[in-house]
């Protein structure tokens, strides 16, 4: 089984994907420079998501759904497993977001273009000057309902075990006041971790948490919220992958 699946990866999955992949950032692009970047910014990310990971034969399981108000903006904050972390939050979270993403990415083909012209958000940590003008983009996006997702590790993770969160994605949450929401992602380190070449066949799992509000501002705040977030993340996650 696990030969036949490798083959239909390779002979079916994969050229599909690209297909799918341009068609879709040629489909952004268009779509948002047509208008209504609102929209084009993220359904049409959605469906190629969704698209994937059934091309992929991959099932899907979301719990905590009900969590979430639909008028509200938070920063959701996921571990980050592997590349098929962007497949099951994209097609599987049920929220209009923008996602905020290292800078290198941008130079990524068709993909970058897309995901600037639906209005992510470029991290550019080259100055403290960047570093505000990341977060007075981010006041602007986060309006109406539209959300941020990021991944605080910063990189996947090499073992299954998360890494240490960094300040930035809190940082945010803190100085806009805004709730942060914990998702754990379990799965995509075993379909394709970091240092895979092939997928392997693999459930995926992503558990939404209760949102977590702001209890006040400042260091004090910021300290509460890593701490309670990655605590709520990892108690989504297998025995074998806790720290």
């Amino acid at each position: 089984m696990k030969i036949l699946y490798i083959i239909y990866q390779i002979c079916i999955g994969l050229p599909i994907f690209l297909i799918l992949t341009i068609l879709t950032a040629l489909t952004t692009m268009i779509g948002c420079w047509l208008g209504n970047g609102h929209f084009w910014g993220y359904y049409p990310g959605k469906i190629w998501s969704q698209l994937t990971c059934w091309l992929f034969l991959l099932p899907v399981s979301v719990e905590g759904h009900e969590k979430i108000d639909h008028r509200t903006s938070y920063v959701f904050l996921a571990n980050h497993q592997g590349a098929f972390d962007i497949f099951l939050i994209y097609g599987f979270l049920g929220r209009n977001f923008k996602w905020m993403m290292k800078k290198s990415l941008r130079k990524v083909p068709f993909v970058g273009k897309a995901c600037e012209s639906a209005g992510f958000i470029f991290v550019d940590k080259s100055s403290p000057r960047k570093v505000y003008e990341t977060i007075k983009h981010a006041e602007k996006v986060l309006q109406g309902g539209t959300s941020l997702v990021v991944f605080p590790e910063g990189r996947r993770t090499f073992t299954g075990h998360m890494n240490e969160f960094k300040k930035g994605a809190f940082l945010l949450a803190d100085q806009l006041q805004l709730p942060v929401v914990p998702m754990t992602i379990d799965g995509s380190f075993d379909i394709l971790p970091r240092t895979g070449k092939l997928l392997s066949w693999h459930r995926l799992k992503l558990t939404i948490h209760t949102p977590i509000y702001p209890k006040g501002k400042g260091e004090e705040n910021l300290k509460e919220l890593m701490t309670e977030s990655y605590q709520a993340i990892e108690s989504g996650l297998p025995e074998k992958y806790r720290n």
